[in-house]
């Protein structure tokens, strides 16, 4: 089955590459503290400049000359979008105004169904209809799944009577500013758009810079370091389920590929996130909390409070709330809990291994509510906090395998039944259904099992180490964290940092072991959806 071909970018502008890092952002960088120092709306017109620069970077195809479509593509986006909030706030409550909604959410939906959702469909009818005869290949357009997201909340809430009238070019900032376009936070107007108009910018400047470089290192380090290093592990197992000759990993190496996926996906995603938070930090910018230690979780509902927690409040305000949440019932309450996830997987993918893990997840937490309120009506004690870590963690890791299983199917020259497949071979040794071995004899290694070791135990870090927010929390590195008890400012401790010179050895420290594991390109997992 031939579905959206993932599009990378070669060895051009992601975060982690040479060209974003030494040349654009300190271009950008330059760029806009000239330009706001005569006017702050001057410095950020300049943003807007270089967030069409870095989105018109890409090139699907580098065998083929540049065009301009896919800039053109999100500049249309963005005045469609604009236009439309515009009218359906003159004309909110009233049948025109109705009408503009639901017309802008559907032009949205299809153009992210084109780009993501093409292939997969006409795989589907051509397998049971036989047409069409040739499944097209569309190329997914960058970053499309994050600013669709977006602008479908701010047509949403101009509707409700939450917009105001904003300026043309902060309304296009907000949507392509390149911290965010390409895999998120999913950020709302009413967080970012206020921002551009705050005049403080020059009074804490290098505060935010230097905060915001920090920030862009410990990113920096969790994906070159961390996350890269992990990956090798994960892909040597899952290579081997997926293998349709050869022998199935054995119920250790099953679980060593399963928890160094699980370890690369969340230093892969929280490097990113970190990443995305220093760069605009830079600027002046904050971006909304998107990452908050998820393998600290005690329940898959905590999880879901941590791990991508702008598309979790996404599909809560927009698709389960809509839907009728909690208030028709328990019975309903399912039932919007299982739409919303299984429309939450196929969003990070166009394949059914990603309905399988959001369905997986669809149904943690129908258990999980259904677990609370037994609790409660029996009046049972929660489970110690480490027991309940663990096990959330164990759930999560098992929900992992057909994610990671995914690439089989989106990649090039997947099919489903590949995915499904690995899926499948990854559940049986977990399980022990395919024998009780640990270590295959030395010649079967595709791991060694010191290597193998080494990745798991990496999951200490993300359980006994404090995250980002908490290491950088004196000087706010996200929008409003305070929701979460382990983030409460307190006394000052010895290792929260701050703009000193011990900590700008600490900086140059990590840059330095950085640098000494930086000889390869990778992309951030999320990059593609």
């Amino acid at each position: 089955m031939v579905l959206n071909h993932l599009a990378f970018w070669d060895d051009e502008m992601i975060f982690n590459s040479y060209t974003y890092l030494l040349l654009f952002l300190p271009l950008a960088f330059l760029g806009f503290s000239i330009a706001a120092r005569f006017k702050l709306r001057a410095g950020f017109t300049w943003l807007v400049l270089a967030s069409l620069i870095y989105y018109g970077w890409w090139n699907p195809d580098p065998s083929q000359p540049w065009r301009p479509w896919y800039v053109l593509l999100i500049l249309g986006s963005c005045v469609g979008n604009f236009l439309s909030g515009e009218f359906i706030s003159r004309h909110r409550q009233t049948s025109r105004g109705k009408t503009m909604l639901v017309t802008g959410i559907v032009l949205n939906l299809l153009l992210l169904g084109y780009f993501k959702y093409t292939g997969f469909v006409a795989d589907i009818l051509q397998h049971f209809t036989g047409w069409p005869g040739t499944v097209p290949s569309v190329v997914l357009a960058l970053g499309i799944s994050f600013f669709t997201f977006q602008q479908i909340a701010y047509l949403v809430d101009a509707w409700r009577g939450e917009t105001e009238e904003y300026h043309f070019t902060d309304y296009l900032l907000f949507v392509s500013f390149w911290p965010q376009l390409i895999a998120g936070p999913i950020v709302h107007h009413k967080e970012m758009l206020p921002q551009f108009k705050r005049e403080s910018w020059r009074n804490h400047r290098w505060v935010d810079a230097s905060a915001g470089l920090t920030i862009l290192l410990i990113g920096l380090f969790k994906k070159v370091v961390i996350a890269d290093n992990a990956a090798p592990i994960a892909t040597a197992i899952f290579n081997l389920s997926a293998a349709t000759d050869g022998r199935d990993p054995t119920i250790a190496e099953a679980w060593a590929g399963a928890i160094a996926y699980s370890v690369q996906i969340y230093f892969d995603f929280s490097g990113y996130t970190d990443m995305a938070i220093g760069s605009a930090r830079l600027f002046g910018i904050r971006l909304p909390l998107n990452f908050h230690s998820p393998y600290k979780a005690t329940s898959i509902i905590d999880f879901w409070r941590r791990w991508h927690i702008t598309l979790s409040r996404f599909l809560r305000d927009y698709l389960y709330i809509p839907l009728g949440g909690n208030r028709k019932g328990k019975s309903r309450r399912y039932i919007n809990l299982l739409i919303t996830m299984i429309l939450g997987g196929f969003w990070h993918g166009a394949g059914f291994t990603y309905l399988l893990w959001g369905l997986l997840h669809g149904l943690y937490l129908c258990a999980n509510n259904a677990w609370v309120f037994f609790r409660k009506k029996h009046n049972i004690s929660a489970l110690p906090k480490p027991l309940a870590i663990v096990l959330t963690f164990i759930f999560v890791v098992i929900a992992w395998v057909p994610f990671r299983a995914g690439i089989y199917e989106l990649g090039s020259g997947g099919t489903t039944m590949k995915a499904l497949e690995s899926t499948r071979t990854m559940y049986a040794s977990m399980f022990g259904f395919n024998g009780f071995d640990l270590w295959p004899d030395r010649s079967g290694y595709v791991v060694k099992d010191s290597h193998a070791m080494r990745a798991s135990l990496l999951i200490l870090l993300c359980w006994f180490l404090p995250n980002t927010q908490q290491f950088m929390r004196r000087y706010q590195p996200a929008i409003d964290p305070s929701k979460f008890e382990d983030y409460q400012l307190g006394p000052r401790r010895w290792w929260q940092w701050r703009p000193t010179t011990g900590w700008f050895f600490f900086n140059l420290l990590l840059m330095l072991v950085t640098i000494h594991q930086f000889d390869k390109l990778s992309e951030f997992i999320y990059f593609q959806f």
